[in-house]
């Protein structure tokens, strides 16, 4: 088994990612969260930090954790009960943790958009879903029946534990020509309004309030809702097959769907 070093595989994460120039909620922590004791066999992708995470990356083998939402995305909590648990099996597996937010959402090659965009049929043009001074999520042309597109994005969902929902007003002649894609809790005030100045008409993402699909109905705009967990699995695997590419090691997906 190969034996790489964590600093390195940190340091081409942080490059990769651009960890340190983009902007991110505070409690994202982009970066190494948990350091171990400086070298990694196995790495595991997770869309989320989870007890259930660490049990399955532990009987994996597995000593670098790669995340999307991490450990302290409900912010500052006191290290006792679960907290104390999950710790203390890293710690004792000498698992380190590593998480991406926002840096992995918009990574033209690895990120969420672009490869739920590709998982859909669809090759982004533009970017969408700006956030301070970057865009998140992505955008482009098509010419495909928003029936087809549905079914597509319903199919991804339920591979991944959940279901994908629509607004009203799909029938069998309705087209897609200007569609965006933002993962996550992409529905919003702001992809809305940024929506329907572009005259997109078909918006994609994990998930939203209930309101958004009334607005998207006044605004004439369908959303599709593949769900949260759904729609940001695949850029923790690019990122760990890159890893484990580029650094000659096994990695392995840990699947713990949240059916949101």
């Amino acid at each position: 088994m190969s034996s790489q070093s964590l600093i390195q595989i940190v340091e081409f994460l942080d490059e990769t990612l651009l960890t340190s120039t983009t902007p991110d909620y505070p409690t994202a922590l982009n970066g190494l969260q948990l350091s171990n004791s400086g070298s990694v066999t196995k790495v595991a992708s997770a869309v989320d930090f989870s007890s259930q995470v660490i049990k399955a990356t532990v009987a994996e083998r597995a000593n670098l954790l790669i995340v999307h939402h991490g450990m302290f995305w409900a912010g500052v909590q006191p290290v006792v009960g679960a907290q104390y648990a999950r710790l203390r099996d890293l710690l004792n597996a000498d698992i380190a943790v590593y998480a991406s937010h926002l840096p992995l959402d918009r990574h033209p090659q690895l990120g969420n958009n672009t490869l739920l965009a590709r998982t859909l049929g669809l090759e982004p043009t533009g970017e969408f879903a700006r956030f301070k001074d970057i865009f998140v999520g992505v955008q482009g042309i098509s010419e495909i029946a928003t029936s087809t597109l549905v079914e597509r994005a319903r199919l991804f969902s339920q591979s991944h534990g959940g279901d994908a929902i629509t607004t009203p007003g799909i029938d069998r002649d309705r087209k897609t020509g200007r569609w965006a894609i933002c993962t996550g809790a992409g529905a919003s005030a702001e992809t809305l309004a940024e929506a329907a100045q572009q005259k997109i008409d078909t918006l994609i993402v994990g998930e939203g309030p209930h309101w958004t699909a009334v607005e998207a109905m006044e605004r004439g705009i369908i959303i599709i809702y593949v769900g949260h967990y759904a729609s940001e699995t695949l850029g923790v695997d690019a990122l760990a097959a890159e890893v484990g590419r580029h650094f000659d090691l096994e990695w392995t997906r840990i699947s713990a769907p949240t059916g949101l």
